[in-house]
C-alpha cells in the first residue's frame, strides 16, 4: 500500500467515525448526550486527544529521524568516495582502472537508490551495497603495491572502501521496518473513536461535517508524512542526492584533467 492510498484510507475511516457520531447524536435519546453522559464523553474525548497528539508527534519525529539519518549517511558516503578517489590518484597511473570502477559504482548506486521503482527498497539496497563493496574490494586486492607511497595509498583506499561499504550497509539496514505499522493502526483506531466522540458532542450541521472533513484530512496528512518520511528515496519527501552527485562531478573532472595531462 503506497502513501496516498494509506492517507485516503485514513481520511475515509476518520471522517466516517465523525459522520457516524453525528448520526448517532441525532438518533440517541437526549439523556445520552447531555448532562453527566456528555461530561463523561467529553472527558474521554480529551484523553484520546492527548494520546493521539503525543503518539502522532512521536511517530512523526521517529520518521523524520529515519529521513535525517539517511541524509547524514549520504554526506558521509560522499566524503568516503572522495577520499577513495584521492587514494587511487595518489597510487598512480596503475590505479586508473580503479578510479573508473569507482565512478561506475557511484553512478550505479545513485540509480539504484533514487530510481523509485524498487519493490523492496531495504532488501534491494542491502544486496546492492554488498555487491558494490565486493567489487571495489576485489579490485584493490589485485593491486600489487611496489613502493612505500603505493602501499600507503592502497591502505588508505582499503580504509575508504570499507567505510563506503559500512555506510551503505547501515543505510540499507536503517530502512528495515523503520516505523511500526501496528502502532499506526492503533493510532488510527484512536482517531476514529475520537472523531466519533466529536460527532456525539456536536449537532449534525453542514459546518460540523465540513470541520470533521478538515480534521480527518489533517490526520490523513500526518499519517502520510510518517509513511513518506520513512521511505526517503521515493514519494513527496525525498533525500537529495546532491552531495554524492557533486562528488561524482568532482571525481569526473579530476579524471578528465588527469587524462588531459597525459
Amino acid at each position: 500500500m503506497n502513501g496516498y492510498t494509506l492517507a485516503a484510507l485514513v481520511f475515509v475511516l476518520v471522517f466516517g467515525g465523525a459522520a457516524f457520531g453525528l448520526l448517532m447524536q441525532a438518533v440517541l435519546p437526549e439523556s445520552f448526550t447531555t448532562g453527566g453522559s456528555r461530561d463523561m464523553a467529553g472527558a474521554v474525548v480529551g484523553l484520546l486527544t492527548l494520546l493521539l497528539a503525543l503518539v502522532l508527534g512521536l511517530l512523526i519525529w521517529t520518521a523524520f529521524g529515519v529521513f535525517s539519518t539517511q541524509k547524514a549517511s549520504i554526506q558521509t558516503l560522499a566524503v568516503s568516495v572522495l577520499k577513495l578517489d584521492e587514494a587511487l590518484r595518489d597510487y598512480g597511473p596503475d590505479a586508473a582502472d580503479g578510479r573508473s570502477l569507482l565512478r561506475q559504482t557511484v553512478k550505479k548506486s545513485i540509480g539504484q537508490m533514487w530510481d523509485g521503482e524498487q519493490v523492496d527498497g531495504a532488501v534491494t539496497n542491502y544486496v546492492n551495497a554488498l555487491s558494490s563493496a565486493e567489487d571495489l574490494q576485489t579490485y584493490l586486492g589485485k593491486l600489487e603495491a611496489t613502493t612505500d607511497a603505493q602501499r600507503t595509498a592502497k591502505a588508505n583506499a582499503v580504509q575508504s572502501t570499507n567505510a563506503i561499504g559500512q555506510t551503505r550497509l547501515q543505510m540499507a539496514l536503517a530502512l528495515t521496518d523503520p516505523i511500526s505499522y501496528s502502532l499506526i493502526a492503533i493510532v488510527l483506531a484512536w482517531a476514529v473513536i475520537l472523531f466519533f466522540g466529536y460527532g456525539l458532542l456536536a449537532k449534525g450541521t453542514f459546518m460540523a461535517y465540513a470541520t470533521a472533513a478538515v480534521g480527518a484530512l489533517a490526520i490523513a496528512s500526518a499519517i502520510y508524512s510518517i509513511d513518506d518520511l520513512s521511505n526517503p528515496y521515493s514519494g513527496l519527501f525525498v533525500v537529495s542526492p546532491a552531495p554524492i552527485v557533486n562528488v561524482l562531478g568532482a571525481v569526473d573532472a579530476a579524471a578528465a584533467a588527469a587524462g588531459g595531462h597525459r
